[in-house]
């Protein structure tokens, strides 16, 4: 068993280190998610790459060639993003790549953002209208309650994706430096991979890094949640939907959603102000959305990261019996 677990013994090694991390990692996660108590006192991770890439677009984001310039900045985080994973990596144990895959996992903050919009909502349009302000960029001070919830609920399904499933993914494929690379990464484009003025041309390669990196992890989230609820009937209209949303890779775990539930998602919404006409994901589904629908879609969002964790825990237990 020794051999089994050192961090060095080969192949087989890793693998079992790395099973191991991640089912103890995404149950801690559960349990734990961000505490206040912690993080009040520390920097959180991500809070530092943010901050990192705030300065880098303060200093460079100027001039001429802000394409090259994002590029190469991009460049830059991600190979100190791999130095540092591999840094850590080479610690003995599995102490280190626990705590730092629980940290950069988010599926009970996740949730209980998504949730507290339920419970918001329950109360008042306008305490709905809050919550979900603090978890979508969309324009919320006119929303009614099915946009309320139907916020919500995209937010919830699109972070499935980008904020448990992908970066599990990453560490499966590469360890702690893809998680790192990938986490660097997804926080770029939250904050320079819009396409405003500002960031057209300084912010694409994070934007389009990001997209090449969600690609896969966006539709192996779309056929989880299909396969949780026995609904892999209806991958043929998600993978049918998904290409006409806006963004490359939400469209999956979103329209997924959406079929899951029976409700239409995506559609018009309001940015800066101004109306956008987007398509709905299942045109055809429930368009009157209420609290009850968000506490649905956090069933799927838990139904999903169990038949993630369960693989995980068996195959933890075959390594470990080795």
């Amino acid at each position: 068993m020794a051999a089994a677990w050192h961090p060095t013994s080969g192949r087989v090694g890793e693998s079992g280190k790395r099973v191991l991390t991640l089912f103890v990692a995404m149950v801690l996660d559960a349990l734990l998610g961000e505490p206040k108590w912690l993080w009040s006192r520390l920097p959180h991770p991500a809070v530092l790459m943010g901050r990192a890439i705030d300065r880098a677009d303060q200093r460079f984001n100027s001039g001429t060639a802000r394409k090259g310039k994002g590029g190469a900045v991009m460049a830059g985080f991600v190979g100190a993003a791999a130095l540092i994973g591999l840094a850590l990596q080479a610690i003995p144990g599995v102490v280190v790549d626990i705590v730092v895959l629980a940290i950069l996992l988010a599926q009970r903050s996740l949730c209980d953002h998504v949730i507290a919009v339920a419970k918001a909502l329950t109360t008042s349009l306008r305490d709905g209208q809050e919550a979900v302000a603090q978890i979508v960029g969309r324009d919320t001070k006119n929303m009614d309650e099915s946009a309320v919830a139907r916020s919500a609920i995209e937010s919830g399904a699109e972070n499935l994706s980008d904020g448990v499933i992908a970066p599990i993914f990453w560490f499966v494929i590469a360890g702690l430096p893809g998680l790192l690379i990938y986490k660097i990464s997804n926080t770029a484009d939250s904050m320079i991979g819009y396409k405003t003025e500002r960031h057209a041309d300084f912010g694409w390669a994070a934007a389009r890094f990001d997209d090449a990196l969600n690609y896969l992890p966006a539709r192996i989230t779309a056929v989880l949640m299909a396969v949780s609820l026995w609904r892999v009937d209806t991958l043929g209209e998600v993978a049918h939907d998904a290409p006409a949303h806006r963004s490359p890779n939400a469209g999956w775990p979103e329209a997924a959603m959406a079929y899951a539930l029976n409700i239409a998602l995506s559609g018009p919404r309001m940015y800066d102000g101004q109306l956008r006409e987007y398509p709905f994901v299942n045109e055809d589904g429930i368009r009157e959305l209420r609290a009850r629908h968000i506490r649905e879609a956090v069933r799927v969002l838990w139904q999903t990261w169990a038949l993630v964790l369960i693989p995980a825990g068996i195959a933890a237990w075959v390594f470990a019996a080795n």
